[in-house]
């Protein structure tokens, strides 16, 4: 507590990151107290300057943010706080605060877009999508297919043609992605899976914290 820089009105600014796809959520602010409870709890507490009183996010709609990393600025009165979400981060439904674009193309998350697309596909099947196709057939094809596509991701690599490798190794990543909404596993589970691992540099081998 003594490092964090309070303003006069006794409240420093927490930028609010998506612990997975990095984007900006909001923008809010602590007191003392609400950082305290924040840190206690590891749930995302603020200070409302317009109600004047603390608020935990999710309270009321359910969409708790699950405090994972929390770092100070260079100035010491400014936060970033990773989480982990239960759902929409802003009031409207919308996942971040900050949507209205002003110049410029937004950037995001291509792998979590495209899962989302995926099981969407499979909650409401199109007529001649592929991805639809795929879900009809089960799983035995799907894991047919990739087999198939990691077989051409092997052949092209042996062949050092990395626009092949390139092209064949997309074509992977896709159908790994079918799989993983086939069978209700989440992408942020594969994530997190990742996240428990720890590359070793002296030994360029990974090892698992478990």
């Amino acid at each position: 507590m003594a490092e964090l820089k309070f303003n006069h009105h006794g409240l420093i600014p927490v930028i609010v990151q998506d612990y997975y796809t990095h984007e900006v959520l909001t923008l809010a602010y602590m007191n003392q107290k609400s950082y305290q409870l924040t840190l206690k709890d590891k749930l995302m507490t603020y200070y409302s300057r317009s109600r004047k009183e603390l608020w935990r996010k999710g309270e009321t709609s359910g969409n708790y943010q699950h405090l994972v990393s929390l770092t100070l600025d260079c100035d010491q009165d400014a936060l970033v706080a990773q989480v982990k979400k239960d759902g929409p981060a802003c009031h409207t439904g919308a996942e971040s605060c900050f949507n209205e674009s002003l110049y410029g193309e937004k950037s995001g998350d291509q792998l979590a877009d495209l899962f989302a697309l995926l099981k969407d596909r499979k909650e409401n099947p199109k007529e001649g999508s592929y991805t639809t196709y795929l879900f009809d057939k089960g799983i035995e094809k799907i894991l047919k297919k990739i087999g198939e596509e990691s077989t051409e991701v092997v052949i092209g690599a042996m062949k050092a043609d990395t626009e092949e490798t390139i092209y064949e190794s997309a074509d992977l990543i896709y159908h790994l992605l079918v799989l993983l909404a086939e069978t209700g596993i989440e992408l942020n589970q594969v994530k997190d899976e990742l996240a428990n691992r720890h590359v070793v540099d002296k030994k360029n081998k990974q090892e698992t914290m478990k």
